[in-house]
Order: structure tokens, then sequence, then C-alpha cells
């Protein structure tokens, strides 16, 4: 069984993505951690990737489908795998598909735009130790000063709510059409994205169940 997570920047789509790893012993597929990985170890396709990295260009579709690729042939078959970053648009999706990997749910966390905003651009983190913190969640006890060393507390740039406006649009771009395509599988679940951790993954389990 393949299962798909979806969710714009700040939508806690890794926190979620990890419990349901946890709770129902899935296999996990990042895109993030296998980027890393082939980078890291040299690999013929991490060398590929590389070389666009270098040139600040996008890496294309088809090596980081060869990546997924690579990486679910090495898991036991009868093992559910979760998707976490791929199929990342429509082409990929496509592509998996074109593969013989059928996937069997789309679990799609849903967050009003303002709530994403209001979560990245409140996002704290210490210049010195990195300690996170946030403006309404975690406040450091003295403002603009690390609890922990005394260091200047201070809002990242991309965290900035334009920047965070930027990114949930450029992700909506790639994501709707994808949302759509899913949708007419008739395997898409959407899932409400706001309320309390454990009641958000009660329901993405509920939903990857068919009862939600």
């Amino acid at each position: 069984m393949y299962i798909v997570l979806l969710g714009p920047p700040g939508a806690g789509k890794g926190t979620q993505a990890q419990l349901l790893v946890e709770d129902m012993d899935l296999a996990y597929i990042s895109t993030g951690d296998l980027f890393r990985k082939h980078l890291g170890q040299g690999t013929p396709l991490g060398l590929k990737a590389k070389e666009y990295m270098e040139r600040g260009e996008l890496v294309p579709d088809t090596i980081t489908t060869a990546m997924v690729l690579d990486q679910l042939a090495a898991f036991d078959e009868g093992k559910s795998c979760l998707l976490d970053g791929y199929p990342r648009n429509l082409a990929q999706a496509q592509a998996l598909a074109k593969e013989g990997k059928q996937v069997d749910k789309v679990l799609s966390i849903a967050v009003p735009e303002e709530e994403l905003v209001r979560r990245l651009s409140g996002r704290l983190i210490c210049r010195d130790c990195q300690t996170p913190y946030h403006v309404d969640f975690s406040p450091p006890k003295v403002p603009g000063r690390c609890d922990h060393c005394g260091g200047e507390v201070y809002r990242r740039k991309d965290d900035s709510p334009d920047v965070v406006r930027q990114r949930i649009k450029v992700y909506a771009a790639q994501t709707e059409p994808l949302i759509d395509y899913y949708k007419g599988k008739g395997v898409l679940a959407e899932v409400n994205g706001v309320g309390d951790v454990k009641m958000i993954q009660r329901n993405l389990q509920e939903a990857l169940k068919g009862d939600g």
C-alpha cells in the first residue's frame, strides 16, 4: 500500500508523518532525506542532482523519481509505505503511475492561509544556540533574549509574512493539479489541520482506514 501525505508549509506535515510511521509501522520516504543520502554517498543519482543544484537549477523530476523508485525497491514488498514530499507535482504523480506504483490513499492536510502565516511568521530562533521559539506558542521569557544562553532571539528573513505567503502560493500552484488528479482517482482524503496534534493524527488515521 502506497500512501501520499500532502500539506502546505506550516501544516505540521513532518510531525504528522513521523507519528503515522511510528503508530502504523510504515516504511517512510522523505525526498529531503533521499537527497541528503544520495548527495552524501556520492551516488550516480546524487552526482547528477548536484550538477543541477550547483547551477541553481531545480533537480529534474526524472532524477527525483529515480531516487524514490530506488528506495521503494529496497523495502519489503508487504510493507505499506508513506511518501512525504513526493509526488510534489502532477508530472511526478504521472511518472509514479507509469512505473506501476499505484497510490492507494492521499492524505491532504488542510490549513487556512492566515493560520499558516501566523504559525510560520511567528517563528523565532536564538542566533547563538539555535533554540526555537514562537511569539504565540512558546515565546522567550525575556523578549528578544534566549532562555538558555541569553543570545539574541530573532526571526529569519524566510519566515517574514511576505515570504511565507509566497511559499504558500508556490505550494498551491504545484499541488492543486495534484489534488485534482488524485481526487479524480477517488483516493484523496482531506483532513483538517487545525487543532491539537493528537486529534489531527487521529483524524489522519481514520481517513487512512476509510472512516474519515
